[in-house]
């Protein structure tokens, strides 16, 4: 099955849609759990499946260092290696560029960079070990880990940069895209490419479609964005993303870029959102014409104590829980408010067990499935404009 996507329903700009995928489909507007290394931390595939997960992030950079694309290959493939017999998308590695900015060098044609259009040269954080990543690179080891949906690599701004580092993003963005293109489709023809010198073989019936969406850059300028989301869209790319956002530049310069760039992609292809998880920027992207969504805090924030619910944010290590026999939230329908109480769960992370973060990731991967369901029926009855995020503050006990 090739990539595909169909738009069933709309209210306003928000689409209620599907995609396919080699690997099956996904209901959009979606919210992808993140396993940044083949994983989902402290959550099994059966468990997610369970939850309504439908796709499932996985990450460029940290499989390079470990265990190696190649290494993935010959384990089957990331499904096959991580257990996910379901659609599953790998950012591009871009990301690092920012969040690792500390242990990173750009190089571009201009100094050294070769005829691949440059790259970044990382420090890994595991051992210091000097690791090179490029477009060109990105694609290989992408088609190696072999996901769905692939992500060209891009250059990630941090907020509020000088104009010449968003331009210099811009440019870099933009450049490294067409050379991700042409990689995408040159790996595509001919896997054999892949390998290089590597000892390891390939085996054609682990090659499938993979789909390569776009990273439309510019941060909260306006007129970046749009430059931007021009140019990638004369490039005719199955899907776009709109990426550097959630990087400190708040809510409402956040919606704001969204509400002027969605409108600039194509209709007929789908909008990711990338790195925003919480329910009131998720449903005000979605009101924006945005279809996918990713975010690292349903497992992040429960290995850490914090439960999202409808009613707000709970934090479980407070004492004031102790002896509170109620269930994390009585509507849920997941394995840990059907089975445990706030008072055990209290127990559990006051002395340490790994039960606690894995009953809470449960719950709070569940919590995003239930919002998502919730958004995909308002759009579907013309209910959307009355639709409420559940509030994201901290309870009180």
């Amino acid at each position: 099955m090739s990539f595909t996507f169909s738009i069933l329903a709309t209210d306003g700009r928000a689409r209620l849609g599907r995609i396919g995928t080699p690997h099956g489909s996904f209901d959009t507007p979606a919210f992808m759990a993140v396993g940044t290394r083949g994983s989902i931390k402290g959550v099994t595939p059966d468990q997610a499946r369970n939850l309504d997960c439908q796709c499932i992030l996985g990450n460029t950079y940290h499989l390079m260092l470990r265990p190696g694309p190649e290494t993935v290959r010959q384990l089957g493939g990331l499904q096959t290696f991580s257990g996910w017999n379901g659609p599953m998308l790998t950012d591009s590695g871009g990301f690092q560029v920012f969040s690792l900015s500390d242990l990173r060098e750009f190089d571009g044609p201009e100094n050294g960079g070769g005829n691949e259009g440059g790259g970044v040269t990382f420090r890994s954080h595991i051992d210091g070990a000097v690791v090179r990543l490029t477009p060109r690179e990105s694609m290989r080891i992408q088609h190696l880990l072999g996901a769905d949906i692939i992500m060209a690599f891009d250059d990630c701004p941090p907020a509020d940069c000088p104009p010449e580092r968003l331009a210099a993003a811009l440019e870099r963005t933009h450049r490294w895209a067409e050379i991700c293109k042409q990689a995408h489709e040159e790996f595509t023809n001919d896997p054999s490419r892949l390998m290089g010198h590597s000892p390891f073989t390939i085996h054609d019936s682990l090659f499938y479609p993979q789909a390569l969406f776009a990273i439309v850059q510019g941060g909260t300028d306006l007129a970046a964005r749009a430059r931007s989301a021009a140019f990638l869209r004369g490039l005719d790319f199955p899907g776009y993303a709109l990426g550097g956002l959630a990087v400190g530049e708040g809510h409402e310069r956040m919606i704001d870029t969204i509400d002027v760039t969605a409108p600039l992609l194509p209709h007929e292809k789908p909008r990711y959102l990338m790195g925003v998880g919480y329910a009131k920027d998720i449903l005000e992207a979605v009101k924006r014409g945005i279809d996918m969504f990713d975010c690292v805090l349903p497992t992040r924030n429960g290995r850490n104590g914090l439960a999202f619910t409808y009613q707000g944010t709970r934090r479980l290590r407070n004492a004031g829980y102790a002896l509170d026999n109620a269930p994390l939230e009585s509507d849920c329908d997941c394995y840990c408010c059907r089975h445990f109480s706030r008072g055990y769960l209290r127990h559990l992370f006051s002395v340490e067990e790994m039960l606690g973060p894995t009953l809470l990731s449960i719950h709070n991967i569940r919590f995003f499935q239930r919002w998502m369901s919730d958004i995909r029926a308002a759009i579907k009855n013309q209910t959307l404009s009355t639709l409420t995020a559940p509030p994201d503050e901290l309870l009180g006990v």
